[in-house]
């Protein structure tokens, strides 16, 4: 276990990236629908914070575009002049770029069997992203193909609606130690769909074959969900043994920490105080989907989007949180507004990996040539802008697959065409 460190696994932002509005109770993604997207400037913005992790830890993980338009979808849907937009949008959707929704992680420390597992999300709720984990888990066997090391499992049945790693936290003294897995779902949210179901989280925990004493599971408060928390990870992240957390983000907040407590007793809680931040206000900024991370030098730093810095009540408790030397000591705004024009902050775009990074596939770990290649790519052949009327033209069509197809070849990825 001593060579284990964390890899965050970014989502290189596809060439079809659009705003055509697609998830209920992403007010982001509400805000946006029919604006034009520009996915080359998206996918230079998640390159841009790539760069900077590798720079910071030495280590920074991809995963790739799916195919898209889906046609396969397209298919079983039954094209014709009449089809609804919405249902010939999704078959265009680049959503895949949030990999925290990818699958759910369990480190080998944490697993009965010693090894990492990864239990591709179904996403159930959303048709945009239903169709997303079959392709996600070719990835996920290419990229941990050593099996003395990764199990990767199939989806939760589609009865239960599962998030992935967006709705699940990990606490432990080092990430190459054993942990406490955390398991957030929802039940209610008011108009806006709970996506997380307690029976898919506590079906994950069995498949991962973690210890019950070290499971947690908590859940939501709804009236975040009702404001736009569509998934845990837009109120509360963690890293090792802190949380940091909205003081609304769970529905028993006291009974919350008592049993991430009970479980992980050196628990260290950072609650911002909603009269400091409202949970609007934390929603609109993305403060807690952010990168929560190890510093080398000590201490952790807070990877946020540039929204929080234009954001006067959210810099000025970042300032202040900063003041107290407390667990975290640094606070970094990165642009991500591609992104998060569709509800998708720092954290939505990783997905984090406990594991020795020689036994991972070395194609889909950055270097700095492998990011110069990736950028001249995207830069070459990714389209300027999309509005959402174009969806469906043959001609961008055959500009986005011809794009993907141009980065597989970029990384000797062909397998995953």
């Amino acid at each position: 276990m001593s060579n284990l460190t964390e890899v965050n696994f970014d989502g290189i932002v596809g060439p079809s990236h659009n705003y055509a509005g697609l998830s209920l109770g992403n007010i982001a993604s509400a805000n946006h629908k029919g604006s034009a997207s520009h996915p080359r400037a998206a996918a230079l913005q998640g390159l841009a914070k790539m760069r900077g992790n590798l720079e910071r830890f030495g280590h920074q993980g991809f995963l790739l575009p799916l195919p898209r338009p889906n046609s396969a979808l397209l298919e079983e849907l039954g094209t014709g002049s009449d089809l609804p937009r919405p249902l010939l949008a999704a078959a265009w959707s680049a959503s895949s770029m949030w990999t925290a929704n990818a699958a759910t992680v369990s480190p080998a420390p944490d697993t009965s069997d010693g090894r990492c597992h990864f239990t591709p999300a179904n996403l159930v709720t959303m048709l945009h992203r239903g169709q997303e984990w079959r392709d996600t888990q070719a990835q996920l066997k290419l990229a941990f193909a050593d099996t003395d090391h990764f199990a990767v499992h199939d989806a939760v049945p589609p009865t239960f609606g599962d998030e992935g790693a967006a709705n699940h936290m990990r606490l432990c003294e080092s990430h190459a130690s054993e942990g406490v897995e955390v398991f957030v779902y929802g039940k209610t949210g008011g108009a806006f769909p709970a996506r997380q179901h307690e029976q898919a989280s506590r079906a994950v925990a069995r498949l991962h074959g973690l210890a019950p004493d070290k499971c947690v599971f908590i859940e939501q408060n709804p009236d975040a969900i009702a404001a736009g928390a569509f998934h845990n990870d837009v109120v509360a992240v963690a890293n090792e043994s802190v949380i940091f957390a909205h003081e609304h983000a769970f529905a028993d907040r006291q009974g919350a920490y008592n049993a991430m407590r009970a479980a992980f007793p050196a628990l260290q809680v950072v609650e911002v105080p909603d009269s400091a931040v409202s949970l609007a206000e934390a929603i609109r900024t993305y403060l807690f989907n952010a990168q929560l991370v190890t510093r080398a030098s000590g201490g952790m730093a807070l990877i946020v989007p540039e929204e929080c810095r234009k954001s006067a009540s959210v810099w000025a408790y970042c300032e202040a949180m900063l003041a107290t030397n407390g667990p975290i000591r640094e606070v970094i705004p990165v642009d991500v507004k591609q992104s998060m024009a569709n509800g998708g902050g720092p954290a939505c775009l990783r997905l984090r990996v406990v594991c020795d990074p020689s036994a991972v596939d070395p194609r889909f770990l950055l270097t700095e040539a492998k990011a110069d290649a990736i950028e001249a790519c995207i830069a070459a052949h990714w389209p300027e802008q999309i509005d959402p009327a174009d969806l469906g033209s043959d001609t961008l069509a055959k500009t986005i697959i011809a794009a993907r197809q141009s980065l597989l070849e970029t990384l000797d990825l062909q397998a995953l065409g």
